[in-house]
């Protein structure tokens, strides 16, 4: 099974975009019941740990954090390491050609324990494209406001 994808368009600059949706912390905003910790900025080596509903606990650790660069897109992979989800996530954002950004946001993730990957993959696939979606449509309603300003 393909790994859950969600795209969206934000009308902000590369740099903007990469800053907003790159820092996990912003998530908690956009997913509900969710909180979010990190030991530093978004970077090599930062650990991450998402906690939903007080009880179901997220850690990661961002592997790669390349911002984007003219038109290079900017690329952060977030690595899985349980106790629940294991896999890989990866935020890329790229310059669009109206001064905005294309975004996308794949995952692939699995549960930990004795059940095969492939099964829980595809468990998962559906809850997450959602939960992507809409954490994308939350951050780009964030950002043009009720009536579709741009924010700052």
């Amino acid at each position: 099974m393909r790994p859950a994808r969600a795209h969206a368009t934000l009308p902000l600059p590369p740099d903007e975009a990469w800053d907003l949706l790159v820092d996990a912390r912003h998530h908690a905003r956009w997913i509900p019941l969710t909180t979010v910790t990190t030991t530093g900025n978004p970077g090599v080596g930062v650990q991450v740990e998402a906690v939903t509903a007080g009880v179901f606990t997220d850690r990661m650790e961002i592997l790669r954090a390349d911002p984007p660069q003219g038109a290079a897109p900017g690329v952060a992979v977030f690595a899985k390491r349980g106790p629940v989800l294991l896999g890989h996530a990866q935020i890329a954002v790229r310059a669009a050609a109206d001064g905005g950004s294309h975004v996308r946001w794949v995952e692939d993730v699995y549960l930990a324990g004795p059940v095969p990957r492939a099964l829980t993959r595809a468990v998962l696939h559906v809850p997450l494209a959602v939960m992507m979606r809409l954490a994308l449509r939350a951050a780009r309603a964030e950002v043009t406001g009720v009536h579709g300003r741009h924010r700052g």
